[in-house]
């Protein structure tokens, strides 16, 4: 009895998980499952943008983070959903761009192990292999037949699919691997073949190809995601731990897909050969046997290739962005990572508030986010709070400082090591409330480069409150640079300012001036800043008066031009009360006492003049001195992220330039 992919969909075992979901299969797959069964379950990973599923208007609820590189973090979230079925499309090292190898056997072995240790008795489980397992041997080679790796990525799939059939054979674990060649179709990367080529077939054109002789297997990706819902249907004691070919069993060369392609769409275009560079894995004899998959699973692909390609142009017709030719999927400010850094002194208590706030704001924007938290040296339990949500979540870093270098290193700390298409800078103790965010990144999405918070009101006495907005205008109209007013260091900046205020070389930095100072499109939006959540400010009326210090002589020559003013205005007045005491001796007032008094006032007047220029001198030689020793802004001694621990000098530094790249 044949069953339709709605009736094989109903059939499956829930909750169900989609490892992987927010890339090209994994996306499909979630989506066609989700249309039909609310337990399905999208989990991501950090690494990853998940842009098909802020376009596919995924609910929050159905979107679950979770690192399989973390043990930890894959019994949690099993522990919370128990789910039944789990679709394992996660993986690495697939594409060109994706060169890390350390990351490609990580997530392709050691994820797929950590998953398979988690397996109970009642779960299914149907993970993503790879025709790249055959490596060189890849003329419709049998499952059997001998497996030549040609690269690390190759190398990892055999790995996983040899620990599905160990944990199978083993454990009895309800595992089987698909070894998929080329799925194409909805959703796939549009640096890929398939995409490029009907992009340019809107046009009547044709993109620049490699060889006509490199080969294929093509698979529409209705195909596959039906072998993975017959995958999980059958498993049974007799075919886990098997892999299968998801093939069509027909070799299709380059040159084959041209001429179809253009028969299908009336291309008079003639193709460029050899127009682009050849990768090491092209290869000549590249199909698949399926024999094993019809007839264990009863799986075979039924689009033929004109049928399939016809079906992409039509989706690519139907899914675009303000009416631009281009896809969707190729705006940049689709579904971008957000970074939110919080600078941590004294807040252990208000940072878990912090974190589900944040992570509720973000799953509300529908976009991805990585949250930062740098320990400034906190002499509370800040360590403590930390390591717990790291644990639980791989999104989250958490730096620890050597010292107390202040708000400012702590927020360029987290800026160097952030990933974010955009970073948003908040104080730790909750006074910059997370739901200012959203309007922050709607003027973000504008075109705004630096949004910044604006303060119309502080929940504070109203004396102190007068004070603070007097401070600002004074510090605008002294300043050389336009600094708006009651703009704290609450922002969201692009990518591109980020890296130029990182790359600034100054010792003592006082962001907010600097960000007004790099320019860029900027806009303010009002908000009330609140009180405190837990204890008291760590703000004092010193710290207040190091703070407008700071401000000032950072970015105002006023002081020093006072002193010139000043200098020149008493000096003439000196010379006029010469020549007047003078005329008043002998001339006017013979008679004019004179005494000590009047030297007295004069040297002392004179005297804190003097001493109050050296003192505005000294800030800025003190200023001078301290940018020429050239120490760091800030010391790391510890860097988390997610369940990973970097504690070394060395290991810090590698992570740095991992992000940074």
């Amino acid at each position: 009895m044949t069953y339709s992919v709605k009736e094989k969909i109903l059939a499956l075992k829930g909750p169900i998980f989609v490892y992987g979901a927010s890339g090209f299969i994994g996306a499909n797959l979630f989506n066609e499952i989700f249309k039909l069964r609310n337990d399905c379950y999208a989990l991501t990973h950090g690494a990853q943008k998940a842009w098909r599923l802020k376009l596919l208007n995924v609910p929050a609820a159905n979107i679950v983070h979770c690192d399989i590189v973390s043990n930890y973090s894959i019994q949690e979230v099993f522990n919370i959903y128990k789910p039944k079925t789990i679709f394992n499309l996660a993986a690495y090292g697939a594409y060109s761009k994706q060169n890390n190898v350390g990351l490609t056997y990580e997530t392709n072995v050691i994820g797929t192990v950590n998953l398979l240790e988690n397996l109970t008795p009642d779960m299914v489980y149907v993970h993503a292999g790879s025709s790249s397992e055959y490596g060189f041997n890849c003329t419709a080679p049998k499952e059997s037949d001998a497996l030549e790796p040609n690269s690390h990525y190759s190398v990892s799939k055999i790995s996983a699919a040899y620990a599905i059939q160990f944990y199978a054979n083993v454990f009895q674990k309800n595992a089987i691997n698909l070894r998929l060649y080329s799925i194409y179709g909805d959703w796939e990367e549009p640096d890929r073949l398939v995409p490029k080529l009907i992009e340019q077939i809107r046009f009547g054109k044709l993109p620049n190809f490699v060889s006509p002789e490199i080969s294929r297997d093509f698979v529409y990706i209705t195909d596959c995601l039906e072998a993975f819902l017959d995958g999980a249907l059958k498993m049974s004691d007799a075919i886990r731990g098997k892999s299968y070919n998801i093939a069509s069993s027909i070799k299709t060369t380059i040159g084959d897909l041209v001429e179809i392609s253009r028969k299908e769409f009336d291309i008079l275009e003639e193709p460029s050969w050899g127009s682009m560079e050849k990768r090491q894995w092209d290869l000549a004899e590249w199909y698949g046997d399926p024999t094993e998959a019809e007839k264990d699973l009863g799986w075979t692909a039924k689009t033929p290739l004109n049928v399939g390609l016809r079906k992409y142009f039509e989706w690519q017709e139907v899914v675009r962005y303000e009416e631009k030719v281009l896809p969707a999927f190729q705006n940049p400010y689709l579904n971008p990572v957000i970074t939110a850094i919080i600078a941590c002194y004294r807040d252990a208590q208000a940072i878990p508030f912090m974190y589900e706030r944040l992570v509720k704001t973000f799953n509300d924007m529908k976009v991805r986010y990585e949250i930062i938290f740098v320990n400034d040296c906190s002499p509370d339990n800040t360590e403590e709070v930390l390591e717990e949500i790291c644990n639980k979540d791989p999104n989250v870093i958490g730096i620890t400082h050597s010292r107390n270098f202040g708000s400012q290193a702590a927020f360029l700390s987290g800026m160097e090591i952030s990933t974010g298409d955009a970073v948003v800078l908040m104080d730790g103790d909750l006074q910059d409330p997370p739901e200012v965010i959203p309007s922050f990144y709607e003027k973000w999405i504008k075109g705004y480069e630096v949004t910044y918070g604006v303060r119309v009101q502080r929940e504070m006495p109203d004396w102190l409150h007068f004070f603070y907005k007097t401070f600002y205008r004074i510090f605008k109209n002294m300043s050389y640079i336009n600094i708006p007013n009651d703009a704290g260091d609450f922002s969201m900046i692009d990518r591109k300012v980020v890296k130029e205020l990182v790359n600034l070389p100054e010792t003592e930095q006082f962001l907010r001036g600097l960000r007004a100072w790099v320019g860029f499109k900027q806009i303010g939006v009002d908000y009330i800043r609140p009180e405190r959540m837990f204890g008291v400010s760590t703000n004092n009326w010193r710290k207040n008066i190091w703070w407008a210090k700071k401000a000032i002589f950072s970015f105002s020559f006023v002081p020093l031009e006072i002193m010139s003013y000043g200098g020149v205005i008493m000096t003439l007045l000196s010379i006029l009360g010469i020549i007047w005491q003078i005329l008043a001796k002998y001339v006017f007032f013979p008679d004019t006492p004179s005494g000590i008094s009047t030297i007295i006032v004069l040297v002392m007047f004179f005297g804190g003049i003097n001493l109050l220029g050296i003192s505005f001198l000294g800030e800025y030689i003190a200023k001078i001195f301290e940018e020429t020793k050239k120490r760091p802004k800030f010391i790391r001694t510890r860097v988390r992220k997610g369940v990973k621990r970097y504690n070394t000098s060395e290991e810090i530094k590698r992570l740095v330039e991992e992000q940074r790249k």
